[in-house]
């Protein structure tokens, strides 16, 4: 890297907790970030589920650099003991992080295009000397490219949700029936929404987190509204490990979010259907829909449908560059045999870094939920020592950059499945977690971004 290269500043894609966690880490390192926000505020994302309630406390959502940031403004940090929701996330800390950050954090700026000035992925010759070039839309469709001596992509996965269909693609009439499809969990305080579900019978499908918050929700209504009524829809059947850690879970609240979800069962308030990969939505004469199984199975109709199979990485816009990504997560060939869903549980992924999570093409980092690819394991505290450590390489720290500072907490029982400080769900394994709600939560989403 010349002089000139050097000069330049550190792209970060993504105002949500990791990518402002790690502009927070860069300052602290004397390195220049910009921060491209496609929305028009800090944590676009988590603003999107401001009704749920992670179930990470404040004391494991607020990163240490941008803490000390925020500091001389007089700002406080809530109780660390307590369980912030989305919207109090965004508005109480990471809109007040990214106002200090100032000039550095350009909104409405929507990546298109990340590559090496001048070499496409194919050329070789002088490659990691030339600057990043990174291209963006803005609000008002004008197209501006900007460089960078190093880009750190903490864009999460929230844009990119996971679909109805059980061999990981739309299922046949999914589509036409987006009328009646949400990919988000309701927020059933909202007057009009709450109308959408009330007295209706609504299918809920996926087994993590987030499908746990729709059931404990869905469950609430039914008790003052006559006729609502879900059916949660499982890939898997129903095991010890289904619902989660119950009372063995040390992150509390996701405990008592997995044992909600099983009150809705035992309760009538929600029918379980087991070992269901949904191939067809078909529509009755009266508009409502039917799921037509893999197996044949004919449910009966429903009115809603809730999708909530987790989430996955846009890798698009990153397509010109070299990364070296698992086939089967889309996440870093390091990292991957750490997060496999099918080998671990959120207890047993240990804190990683910049070695983790580097690439041939150098200098580049996916960061928080979307270095996690498909792995639905991520907490908001994974992704603070991820951008630590990203920053510490940046600057030459290498024994920073390989040090731990973090001890994550143990998880309990996830199934194979991980913790997620986002709204997320994990279909294959079930489970699910991160800096998730505690009425229900996130670990990650989301965002993008992750809790």
């Amino acid at each position: 890297m010349n002089a000139s290269t050097e000069a330049l500043p550190v792209v970060v894609i993504g105002a949500g907790p990791i990518g402002l966690a790690a502009a927070a880490r860069l300052v602290e390192r004397n390195i220049e970030p910009l921060v491209l926000e496609a929305g028009p505020a800090a944590a676009s994302a988590v603003r999107d589920w401001s009704h749920v309630r992670l179930f990470s406390t404040w004391g494991e959502v607020v990163d240490p650099a941008a803490e000390k940031l925020l500091a001389p403004t007089g700002w406080t940090k809530p109780d660390a003991a307590t369980y912030p929701s989305g919207r109090e996330w965004a508005e109480l800390y990471l809109q007040p992080l990214a106002d200090v950050l100032g000039e550095r954090v350009r909104y409405g700026a929507t990546v298109t295009g990340v590559s090496r000035t001048g070499r496409d992925r194919i050329v070789d010759a002088d490659r990691d000397a030339q600057p990043f070039v990174i291209h963006y839309t803005a609000y008002d469709g004008t197209e501006a490219r900007i460089f960078a001596r190093a880009v750190i992509d903490a864009s999460g996965t929230w844009s990119t949700p996971g679909p109805a269909g059980g061999s990981g693609l739309p299922a046949l009439g999914e589509k036409s029936a987006a009328d009646r499809i949400t990919y988000r969990v309701p927020d059933l305080k909202d007057p009009a929404v709450r109308t959408r579900y009330t007295g209706k019978r609504t299918a809920v499908i996926g087994s993590g987190a987030s499908a746990f918050t729709a059931l404990a929700h869905l469950a609430d209504l039914a008790k003052e509204q006559e006729g609502t009524h879900a059916v949660w829809i499982l890939r898997r059947g129903i095991s010890g490990s289904t619902f989660g850690g119950g009372e063995a879970d040390q992150l509390p609240a996701r405990g008592a979010l997995g044992l909600a979800a099983k009150a809705a069962v035992d309760n009538g308030h929600a029918d379980a259907v087991t070992g269901f990969r949904t191939e067809t939505f078909e529509r009755d004469a009266d508009g409502r829909l039917i799921l037509v199984g893999e197996d044949g199975r004919r449910l009966d109709p429903v009115d809603e449908v809730i999708v909530l199979t987790g989430f996955r990485p846009d890798l698009s816009f990153v397509s010109e560059l070299r990364l070296g990504l698992d086939e089967r997560l889309q996440a870093p060939t390091a990292l991957a045999p750490l997060i496999d869903p099918n080998q671990h549980s959120c207890g047993t992924v240990y804190p990683h870094g910049a070695t983790e999570l580097s690439h041939p093409e150098k200098d580049v980092y996916l960061a928080g939920m979307k270095s996690y690819g498909r792995a639905p394991t991520f907490l908001a505290m994974t992704g603070y020592e991820q951008v630590r450590s990203i920053a510490a390489a940046l600057a030459g720290d290498h024994e920073a950059a390989e040090r731990v500072e973090l001890t994550l907490p143990e998880t309990g029982v996830c199934g194979g499945a991980g913790l997620f400080d986002q709204p997320a769900a994990a279909e294959e394994p079930a489970g699910g977690c991160c800096a998730a709600p505690a009425t229900l939560t996130i670990g990650a989403p989301a965002s993008s971004s992750s809790c």
